[in-house]
């Protein structure tokens, strides 16, 4: 059912509310301490993708259950200022966080939300702007491009799709491209590759800094 294609119709979004979804349960393996805490320009990364998400999109949802280092590290701590989602399925991977994100949204009024990840220190208010450009009363999701790969983690997605994902997930699956391949999805091209640059190591965050 996903569309293959990269560039998907240029319309209006609808008038929907955009909710953020910021996908934050993961464990840091690579990393080796917790990606949402670390400090980017004097502010936890977290804090600082909910504050540029937070310039196109209300509320903003923070997915990470109770037992991540992202929950148990910054919330009630004065961290960002956002609405924690702690019932994702456990064991689900992204996808769970997903669907979680996705049914919060949902049951709070708003038809679309702009999906992120917490190690995607770069993006801006301008990469939702673009990916809305591709909204379409036909797409469930609207993923960015940047001529070498998707980014399902940076995209907009219809929060009534959460059934369809959850339905993917019940099956074990727990690829992110699975959920594209069960959506009507469109490609955009990003203007700005970096947008979408993730910290998964030390390494990364070091180039990113110098």
């Amino acid at each position: 059912m996903g569309d293959t294609e990269h560039n998907a119709p240029r319309t209006e979004a609808s008038d929907g509310r955009l909710a953020g979804i910021v996908l934050a349960g993961g464990r840091s393996r690579r990393m080796g301490q917790d990606k949402a805490a670390l400090d980017w320009d004097g502010e936890p990364m977290l804090a600082r993708i909910v504050r540029v998400a937070a310039g196109r999109c209300e509320p903003i949802l923070v997915v990470a259950t109770e037992e991540s280092s992202a929950y148990q590290g910054l919330f009630g701590t004065g961290g960002p200022e956002a609405q924690w989602i702690t019932d994702e399925e456990p064991g689900a991977g992204p996808l769970g966080g997903l669907v979680a994100g996705l049914s919060a949204a949902a049951a709070g009024g708003a038809e679309l939300a702009f999906v992120c990840a917490t190690d995607m220190p770069l993006i801006s208010a301008e990469l939702i702007d673009e990916l809305l450009t591709g909204v379409t009363p036909s797409a469930q999701a609207v993923i960015a491009h940047d001529n070498q790969r998707d980014h399902p983690m940076a995209g907009i997605y219809r929060t009534d799709a959460a059934g369809v994902i959850a339905d993917v997930v019940a099956t074990g699956e727990r690829r992110m491209t699975a959920a594209l391949d069960a959506l009507t999805t469109y490609r955009i091209s990003v203007s700005e590759p970096d947008w979408l640059v993730n910290v998964n190591a030390p390494e990364d965050l070091h180039r990113l800094r110098v």
